[in-house]
């Protein structure tokens, strides 16, 4: 309650208890940090409001300007906030230091709370007066957007305006669980968003320098230093959130108790953050005793990786759980180190060992033992000296990923999940798309992540946006973002995929990263013209994709340009004249979608049917008559500078990125796209034997 604050317009001054100003509530969540709804602050990053509140009980109330830092989603404008899309949550970062409490946020997702009661906090207008109110309601369920989890429905209590962004509190743990949203018009209750929806925001595009290079790791390692400063001091006048905790007394089950709980926090949070997200889910897929599903939104810091662990901990086996994940924690690459990183690891460890006191000696051997190889294997793995693998001599405009552009691989590199995207148009509706997203782990089975139906093909960028983004955080590693594969049937391949957006301010996906394109129904694409390949045995085509697939990605490819003989148009050869293309022949179509032959609209359907995995063409935009001289050049000549078509992802990747920038000598490349479907990675259901229902 000490954390509630009111959200004022920035003209309060000494108003502090003008009700006419007042636009909501909202709660200190670290040091000059306040947590609210994007509906209450108008969801625009950049503007400013007065946030008021007492600095300790019997102060008064006091006010001082914040600016909005952050608002999820991004760019939702002048909604009407009963409609305001979810998250609706915004961070408010005060103009000048102020002494407030803080409260203590839980790092376990909403997703995990199974009580039936939760408490709620916030500010209101009563007879023209500002007043403070609390109550309880009742968790009722939850309402699915692109995530089941993402608001809970709450009931049983009147929600009067004014108490949206105020706190949700799980009473038997004392933690904020999360923020309320919106009221019911018909009922009493309202929703709440959960705390983890913070996870979703925007993850820097470059590798992180410092911590205050990710909002995120900026806020919530500064709430868990908090927390474990205000405990240690020695002259603290005011119970802390362990000194209460501790009166309650522990409760069944509970591996470490409130102090140990805040002072482990307390040490995570002075380390640099994870890499990544997917660095930090390599670590929990590490532990062998991690069962438990990964929730949404994904883990991002280590705190939250230590929540995700509270549901697979079981009984004797949690405190080595535990331990075991803070070891790994503490020798995990860092993004960046700072002068107190040394001195941090240490004290991480000291807490280790003394928390081990209560395990058996082979344990804590155990524990000592896995803390040296960590170390020394980070040691070993440590980057000497210039990147390798940097080619010289590459021309300007070349199918090669410049330093400026597109991020080089080392030979280290390991190998990174992607991401798939999977549309199947509906029967009787084909501008309409069933839809799945997943993560591609390497050499393993696909994650569903999400999954829609009947999307109109346009809207389909706006549907995805949520489910892409959180897919690209598990997958992305700093400089190497995780590349987009788009699984589409045939009469779709034609889909300008690489140009969509996922929110105003963002570029096109295949700008930010590499976007490749694949057949999902390669053995369902009807006979044209041609029919000699119907002849062949299907398991020898698929003999034949796969053989192509190991010749270009162990020797240099070759670009054929099939439909265009020097700027003269000319029809695709047949099926059996393709077949007869070198396995080192990789398809190129410079006038695409022009529909001069009656073979046009069949083009890229025969390539595929051909047993081609790699094939390049441009979309012309509408310009039947633009010289194509340069992109004969570009694809002809450069095409093969890479010594294996492993590249050519990150290739057209970094044409891409250069064309956006305005770089003459990539103009060539406008509009190109390229199919890269691996016949070593089959799609998801492929193979399934399916029987009428």
């Amino acid at each position: 309650m000490a954390a509630t604050v009111r959200i004022h317009r920035p003209a309060t001054g000494y108003a502090l208890d003008e009700p006419g100003t007042f636009l909501g509530s909202g709660f200190f969540v670290a040091p000059n940090w306040v947590l609210t709804c994007a509906h209450v602050v108008g969801g625009g990053e950049g503007g400013e409001v007065a946030v008021v509140y007492e600095p300790a009980p019997g102060r008064g109330m006091s006010a001082v300007t914040g600016t909005v830092r952050a608002a999820l989603p991004d760019g939702a404008g002048a909604t009407a906030p009963g409609n305001w899309p979810a998250p609706d949550l915004a961070l408010v970062q005060l103009d000048e230091p102020v002494d407030h409490e803080c409260g203590y946020v839980s790092e376990r997702p909403a997703a995990y709370f199974g009580e039936g009661k939760v408490l709620y906090a916030g500010w209101t207008v009563v007879d023209g007066r500002l007043r403070f109110l609390d109550g309880t309601l009742t968790v009722q369920g939850t309402i699915g957007g692109w995530s089941s989890d993402v608001q809970m429905r709450l009931g049983e209590n009147d929600l009067p305006y004014g108490v949206s962004g105020g706190p949700v509190i799980d009473p038997l743990r004392g933690e904020v669980i999360g923020v309320l949203k919106s009221r019911s018009d018909h009922t009493r209750g309202g929703t709440s968003t959960g705390l983890e929806q913070l996870r979703t925001l925007p993850v820097p595009t470059e590798a992180l320098t410092a911590e205050h290079d990710d909002l995120y790791h900026s806020v919530t390692q500064a709430h868990d230093r908090y927390h474990r400063d205000r405990q240690r001091h020695p002259e603290a006048r005011r119970h802390t959130w362990v000194d209460v905790q501790s009166q309650l007394g522990a409760r069944p089950g509970r591996t470490l108790s409130p102090d140990e709980r805040v002072q482990l926090l307390g040490r995570l949070a002075d380390l640099p953050p994870p890499a990544s997200t997917h660095s930090l889910l390599d670590i929990l897929d590490s532990l062998a005793e991690f069962q438990a599903p990964l929730p949404q939104a994904a883990p991002r810091g280590w705190r939250d990786g230590l929540g995700a662990l509270y549901e697979s901990a079981r009984d004797d086996g949690a405190l080595d759980l535990v331990l075991n994940y803070a070891v790994r924690v503490l020798c995990a690459e860092r993004p960046f180190t700072t002068p107190g990183t040394t001195a941090a690891e240490q004290a991480l460890w000291d807490w280790v060992w003394q928390a081990a006191q209560r395990l058996g000696y082979r344990r804590r051997s155990a524990l000592a033992g896995q803390r040296a190889d960590g170390l020394r294997q980070r040691r070993t793995s440590a980057p000497t000296g210039a990147q390798a693998g940097a080619q010289a001599g590459a021309g300007a405009g070349a199918l090669q990923p410049s330093p400026q552009s597109a991020p080089q691989s080392s030979p280290r590199s390991a190998p990174q999940p992607s991401v798939l995207v999977e549309l199947v148009q509906r029967g009787w509706e084909r501008e309409r798309c069933d839809w799945s997203v997943s993560v591609l782990p390497p050499g393993g089975e696909a994650i569903r992540l999400e999954e829609g139906d009947r999307t109109p093909v346009a809207e389909l960028a706006t549907h995805l946006a949520a489910p892409l983004a959180e897919a690209f955080r598990r997958c992305d590693e700093p400089g190497r973002p995780a590349v987009l594969q788009v699984a589409l049937p045939h009469p779709l391949l034609e889909l300008e995929a690489e140009d969509w957006q996922l929110g105003p301010r963002e570029q096109p996906l295949g700008v930010e990263r590499p976007v490749v394109l694949r057949c999902l129904d390669r053995d369902q694409i009807p006979e044209d013209d041609e029919t000699e390949l119907f002849d062949a045995d299907p398991f020898d085509l698929e003999e034949e994709r796969r053989a192509r697939w190991r010749w270009l990605h162990a020797h240099r490819a070759k670009a054929e340009v099939l439909d265009c003989d020097e700027g003269l148009r000319k029809p695709v050869p047949s099926l059996e004249q393709l077949r007869g293309l070198s396995h080192g022949a990789v398809p190129v179509l410079c006038r695409f979608g022009e529909h001069r032959y009656e073979s046009d609209a069949v083009a890229l359907a025969r390539i595929v049917r051909g047993g081609f995995g790699v094939a390049l063409w441009r979309r012309r935009g509408g310009a039947p008559d633009a010289v194509c001289g340069e992109f004969h050049r570009g694809t002809l000549d450069e095409i093969a500078d890479p010594p294996s078509a492993h590249r050519l992802p990150e290739a057209v990747h970094a044409l891409r990125a250069n064309l956006r920038a305005g770089r003459q000598e990539a103009f060539w490349a406008d509009g190109i796209a390229l199919l890269y479907d691996d016949p070593h990675q089959p799609l998801p259901g492929s193979g399934d034997l399916l029987e009428a229902p």
